[in-house]
This record gives C-alpha cells, sequence and structure tokens, in this order.
C-alpha cells in the first residue's frame, strides 16, 4: 500500500512539474515581439547620394545596423524603385538597382506606375532578377501578363506571421505610354486590400502591413491635416497594423483610421523606421511608432559589396555618354540673347531646345522650365578637352554628346506634366520674372506661348499677356487666357512644381514622367542637325526707369 502511494506522490510530483513546463512555455510564446520595418518611398534607383544623403551602399550600411540592433526587421518600398533614374540605372536597363536591392536586403516590394515605364516584358526581367518579392494584389490579369508577383508575402519574423499586401496606384495605366501593362487592369485597391487581408489571415498570419503606391498630396494650410489618395485609402480599410505610403515626395507619419501610416520623402533621402511590438499569439498591437532617418553618407562607411558591384557599370558609362546622339548648325550656349553668361535674364538657345523637347514630348500646350537648371553649352566646347564627353571636331555641325546633355541638366530632374488655369500659368510666369533686372534662377524658359511682361512693374504684377507660338514658332498666335476662366496642358519640371525658386506648389496635380535629360537628348536625335533661334519668346518691356536688358544679334 505504501509503495502505492508512493507511486501516486510520485505520478502527481512529474504532473505538477510538466504542468509547470508546459505553462512556463506558454507564457514564454506571449511574449510581446518588436517587428521593425525599414521602408524608403519612390527611390528611383538613386544609386549614389544626393548632396551627402542616401544612396545604395550608405543606405546598406544603415540598414545593417539596424537589423543588428533588432533582428526582427522587414525591409520594404512600395513601387517605382527604378524608373526616372539617373544614368548609372537607366543606362543599364535598369538592373544596377535590383541587384543592389538585392545586396541592400529588400524583403518585398510592390509595382508603381515607373515599374511599367519599359512595358511588360522588361518588367518581368526585373522581377526575375530579383531576389524579393512582388506583390500587388489590385492588377486583374496579372498572372496572365507576369510571372512571380502574389497578392501579398507571408513573413515569419519572430515568431509572428506578417503578411504584407501590395497594391498599386488606380492611375497608374495613364501614367505610362499606351500598351506598358499588357492586358493589366488596376482595381480597386480598397476591395483588393479587404480580400487580401482575409486570405492571409486564413494561411495564419497575425500582422498585416500594406505596401501601397499612392502617397499624401498636401497638407491643409488650415489644420495641417493630411490629403491625397494615401489618406483615402487608409480611411477606407481597418485591422490593418501598418500602410507605407509611396510616390508623392511627402514625408509623412500619422495615425489614420486607427492604422499608422508613413510615408517617406524621395530618393532615399529619408527612411523611416517603424517599430510594432504586437502579442504573437494573436497580432494584438500594444505599442507603434514610427522615426525617420536622414542617410548621412558622412557618418558611415559604405557597404563595399555594392560599391564593388556598381565599378564596372561607371567604368562603362564612360563610352556611352561619349557617344554623339545629334549635331547643330550652329553653337548652343548656355549664356542667353542678352549675354548674360547663365542664361538667366532672356531667352536662351539651350532653354529653348529643353523646353520644345518637353513640350512636343508629352503633346502639351506649354512647357516651362528655370534657367537655373541649365548648367552648361548643350554643344560640345571647340576647344577639345581630353577628359569631357565630347570629341574633338572642327565646326560645322557642332556635335552633341549623351554627356554633354547631362552637364547642361545635371541633376536628374524629372519632367511632370499638369492641368493649370490660365491664372496658375500667370502666377508661373510672374514668379520666373520677380526678380529681374536682378541674374536669378527661376527666370523662365518657355515653349509654346510667348508672353510680354513690365520690368519696372511690382513683381507679382508684370505680366501683360501672352500668346501662343504660330506653327512656324513665331510670336503670332491667338491670345493666352491668363485668369482663371481657361485651363491649360504644362510641362515643367519636379524641382519647379514642388515650389523650387519660388514657384507656386503645383506637385499635387503633377503626373511624374520621364527623366528630363533623356527627354532632351531623344529630341536632338529625332530632329537632328537642330537650328535653335531667338524668337521672341519672352519680351521685356518698361514703364518706368528700370530698364530691359538688351538683346544682342
Amino acid at each position: 500500500m505504501q509503495r502505492v502511494n508512493k507511486v501516486l506522490i510520485l505520478a502527481a510530483i512529474v504532473l505538477l512539474v510538466l504542468t509547470a513546463a508546459i505553462s512556463s512555455a506558454s507564457a514564454g510564446s506571449n511574449q510581446p515581439v518588436t517587428i521593425q520595418i525599414l521602408s524608403v518611398s519612390d527611390w528611383h534607383a538613386q544609386l549614389d547620394p544626393i548632396n551627402g544623403v542616401g544612396g545604395a551602399a550608405v543606405l546598406s550600411t544603415y540598414f545593417q545596423n539596424e537589423r543588428a540592433a533588432n533582428p526582427n526587421t522587414l525591409t520594404l518600398t512600395a513601387g517605382d524603385a527604378y524608373g526616372a533614374a539617373p544614368p548609372l540605372s537607366s543606362f543599364f536597363n535598369e538592373e544596377p538597382a535590383v541587384l543592389a536591392m538585392n545586396l541592400m536586403g529588400f524583403d518585398a516590394d510592390t509595382l508603381g506606375n515607373h515599374n511599367f515605364d519599359r512595358g511588360i516584358g522588361h518588367l518581368q526581367q526585373m522581377i526575375d532578377l530579383a531576389d524579393f518579392p512582388y506583390v500587388s494584389a489590385n492588377l486583374q490579369n496579372r498572372d496572365a501578363n507576369l510571372s512571380g508577383v502574389a497578392d501579398y508575402q507571408i513573413f515569419d519574423v519572430g515568431g509572428v506571421k506578417v503578411a504584407v499586401i501590395g497594391l498599386t496606384n488606380p492611375e497608374a495605366p495613364t501614367l505610362v505610354f499606351p500598351g506598358s501593362f499588357g492586358t493589366i487592369q488596376v482595381t480597386d485597391p480598397v476591395r483588393a486590400a479587404n480580400r487580401a487581408r482575409l486570405a492571409a489571415k486564413q494561411e495564419g498570419a497575425r500582422v498585416f502591413i500594406i505596401i501601397t503606391h499612392m502617397g499624401v498630396t498636401g497638407f491643409d494650410p488650415g489644420t495641417g491635416a493630411p490629403y491625397g489618395p494615401l489618406i483615402d485609402f487608409a480611411n477606407s480599410v481597418n485591422r490593418f497594423h501598418l500602410i507605407v505610403g509611396d510616390h508623392t515626395d511627402f514625408q509623412y507619419s500619422g495615425i489614420i483610421n486607427n492604422t499608422l501610416v508613413v510615408e517617406n520623402r524621395s530618393r532615399g533621402v529619408t527612411y523611416a523606421r517603424t517599430l510594432l511590438t504586437v502579442n504573437p499569439s494573436d497580432g494584438h498591437l500594444i505599442d507603434r511608432s514610427a522615426t525617420f532617418v536622414t542617410p548621412l553618407a558622412s557618418a558611415v562607411t559604405p557597404d563595399q559589396a555594392i560599391v564593388d558591384m556598381l565599378q564596372p557599370y561607371r567604368d562603362a558609362l564612360g563610352p556611352i555618354l561619349g557617344q554623339v546622339i545629334g549635331q547643330a548648325n550652329m553653337f548652343i550656349p548656355r549664356a542667353d540673347a542678352c549675354g548674360q553668361s547663365a542664361g538667366r535674364t532672356c531667352e536662351s538657345r539651350v532653354g529653348n531646345v529643353t523646353t520644345d523637347a518637353m513640350r512636343l514630348r508629352y503633346n502639351v500646350d506649354f512647357a516651362v522650365t528655370n534657367s537655373g537648371g541649365l548648367r552648361a553649352d548643350l554643344t560640345c566646347p571647340t576647344v577639345d578637352n581630353p577628359t569631357d564627353f565630347c570629341p574633338a571636331y572642327t565646326p560645322p555641325p557642332y556635335p552633341i554628346s549623351r554627356g554633354q546633355v547631362l552637364t547642361v541638366l545635371p541633376f536628374g530632374n524629372v519632367v511632370v506634366t499638369l492641368q493649370v488655369t490660365g491664372a496658375q500659368l500667370k502666377a508661373i510666369l510672374e514668379n520666373g520674372v520677380s526678380a529681374m533686372p536682378g541674374v536669378n534662377g527661376r527666370f523662365p524658359q518657355v515653349s509654346g506661348l510667348c508672353f510680354t511682361y513690365d520690368i519696372a512693374a511690382a513683381a507679382g504684377n508684370r505680366v501683360t499677356g501672352a500668346v501662343r507660338q504660330a506653327a512656324n514658332g513665331s510670336c503670332t498666335g491667338p491670345a493666352v487666357d491668363l485668369t482663371s476662366a481657361s485651363n491649360y496642358t504644362l510641362a515643367t519640371n519636379d524641382f519647379m512644381a514642388n515650389g523650387g525658386d519660388g514657384y507656386p506648389v503645383l506637385i499635387s496635380q503633377a503626373t511624374t514622367r520621364e527623366i528630363m535629360d533623356q527627354v532632351v537628348a531623344d529630341y536632338i536625335t529625332a530632329n537632328s542637325p537642330i537650328s535653335p533661334t531667338i524668337q521672341g519668346r519672352i519680351h521685356c518691356t518698361t514703364s518706368g526707369a528700370t530698364a530691359c536688358p538688351v538683346v544682342t544679334p
């Protein structure tokens, strides 16, 4: 009997120990997990730093340091990681961008409009080159056109199943050349997001993140509240932990409809470090935060693997940029028709070529660019320099190399198109001449119109009228209505549309197009030899003592 009691007591002790162990294991599995999400927006293959900030090798080092601090990390972006890219990527089929993303450790990306810039075939090449998945849940006929793209991807992060759902911006097909989407149609992102969430939940996902190529387009001047497609979308869905936006070059983080919403500045000049602390068993959110980081190149050692990967592409650029893409029948200087060496007081030939290229490329009414963005003569130097991208030659004709176009337009600006009222157009022109007679980079170069201004009038009230250019380029077309009663289509650059040089901030109305230097290069090749003339597009008058700059023969 005693032996039986001892056995029972021993069994009870074993049971208690097992119960305690199971309870302890269960308690341990429910310890909160902090998931870190690193995200960039609208990267556009900015492989090199901009003014000492960002670049692939620099970002990669920052990301490595972040992961070392918290291994439970996902690295994400939300479309347009290439397209409208600098030459180091665009000249090589955008392959350097995706190879860099592989080395940077991206976990997922979605598809924005610029991913389709070169069509379905090129996009498939990029998908195949990537070591990370592409996800987009709102593309009808997707699988008939592309392989390797899913609605979402589920990751195990610190024992928590995290679903990353991708969404393409609904207007994307209208932002690329016809046919670039194949037979793909972009569907309602709200319905697609909810459908993908339900499917991912059935697969065991407990945390739900959206990466979408939609962004903030502005902030209410009175309340500071954000607005735009990203905010509209966030207000239309629920039960998501995080929405990562893109596309519009605004920095924002905030709670919308009980969801954390984050968007970065474009081209890697900031990235977001988002922390989600959750209960691993059910994904219940315990805490959340978002911090924006400026990745200073001077603060870290760039990732040598990326530096080495890019070097052969850099070496190959020399012969590419040395390619002669066209000729001109005369020397085309940076200096304007009034002899100002930087081209910032009068109409210039290089300004006319640049704005004509923009206007004709997108079949808009008018084009405007700031003279401060035009940094060199367009034709090759008549005195040979063996280190430039130009050949030795005896004119005429005057050769134009691909590298010389980049010397004129070195900033990587992108053309944007938008619809403006006549009053908005007048405001643009007013700003352009507001500093006259001072030499200022805001001075405008124009195409499709000719305008007159009074240099002695008060700034903001100088533009007295405008007419369209006639078919032969002369200033003899019908009058342009500079009031809010009329609407026109306009091409400009992204710097100006974002308020650069004091121009009106119109980026929320704008559609991003292509890299400006590529547009100009294509125009030169198609129209070579070019013969730009001074046509009187910008006519100065004076009603007072301030004299107009004098156009020289």
